[in-house]
């Protein structure tokens, strides 16, 4: 079936869309669901190819203290085997009798080298191992000097604290229907001057070759003035809008993707920050309504957001 018969003639494909327009290149989705850009770089060094302090911030938490602490017992690791491979006759103090034991004392004494601790229970003696240690030192230093930036950029980062629901749906308005999604701040930020762009992006086949095309889709409201409970994005499904035609089977069966472009000023960072994703077809709910996610508060004070439901929707009938 051609589905550039399904898209209004009204609609004009936007063009500056940065993602290009020969779809035979490209393979899945234009912006994975996390908000990156869904390429893979060859051609290039690994060591050029990735720049490992970006790496570093956006890693997760936990795969974060995974490297810190890993690197912190790998390296303290070589260094006692080089204790060790040199004698720890040179370490004055080591009272081990087993190899375990040789091995251990040698392994600790590394820690408080490198740590520049030095309880002063080990010493080196003899030039080699003195060396050793000395530059043990030194690697410490800078190690932790590094440690404590990265630890400093991950804390100090700019983020956009914001999460959308995991699908779209295809909802009621008005005397129509509309595209909407989801999404609310989740921290305690204060969000203000927030602005939202929506693109929807197909692969169509144009006579026999496979092309990007990409429609801006309107949106009832683009901008507001501060985003602190849930804002829904919606985009009516008018005449004039590129989606006016579709049914549930067509977006079932065509390729395409909702991307989300989203900017916001954080008043505690005193800057705009950005989160992107994207929605596949696949992942639009045809025929639903998102339940409220706030509430009033029981004492009427304040109102509750319940982080929980926001991809929380019903079935309707359209």
């Amino acid at each position: 079936m051609d589905f550039l018969k399904k898209i209004n003639s009204k609609a004009k494909s936007d063009a500056n869309t940065g993602f290009g327009i020969n779809a035979s290149s490209y393979g899945g989705r234009f912006i994975t669901k996390s908000g990156n850009a869904n390429v893979k770089r060859t051609g290039i060094g690994l060591l050029d190819s990735i720049s490992w302090y970006h790496t570093m911030l956006n890693i997760p938490r936990w795969k974060f203290m995974v490297i810190i602490v890993g690197f912190y017992f790998f390296v303290n690791f070589l260094f006692a085997s080089i204790y060790y491979s040199i004698g720890v006759e040179h370490l004055n103090g080591v009272v081990a009798i087993s190899t375990m034991e040789k091995f251990g004392q040698t392994f600790f004494f590394s820690i408080q080298t490198f740590t520049t601790v030095g309880y002063g229970h080990i010493s080196p003696s003899g030039f080699m191992t003195s060396f050793v240690a000395a530059v043990e030192a030194l690697f410490g230093l800078l190690s932790f000097a590094i440690a404590t930036g990265l630890f400093y950029g991950r804390f100090s980062k700019p983020k956009a604290f914001i999460r959308f629901s995991e699908n779209a749906i295809i909802a009621p308005y008005a005397d129509g229907t509309a595209l909407m999604l989801r999404m609310t701040p989740f921290k305690n930020t204060n969000l203000t001057d927030a602005e939202a762009k929506i693109t929807m992006g197909m692969i169509l086949d144009e006579g026999g070759k496979l092309v990007n095309k990409f429609y801006t889709l309107d949106l009832e409201l683009a901008k507001v003035n501060s985003l602190t409970l849930s804002w829904t994005l919606v985009h009516p499904i008018t005449e004039s809008s590129p989606l006016y035609n579709f049914t549930k089977e067509d977006y079932e069966a065509i390729d395409g993707e909702i991307l989300v472009f989203l900017k916001v000023f954080d008043d505690m960072f005193s800057t705009t920050v950005a989160k992107r994703t994207s929605y596949a077809f696949s992942e639009i709910v045809y025929g639903a309504k998102f339940i409220p996610m706030f509430s009033r508060s029981n004492d009427d004070n304040k109102t509750i957001l319940h982080i929980d439901k926001l991809n929380a929707f019903e079935k309707v009938q359209l």
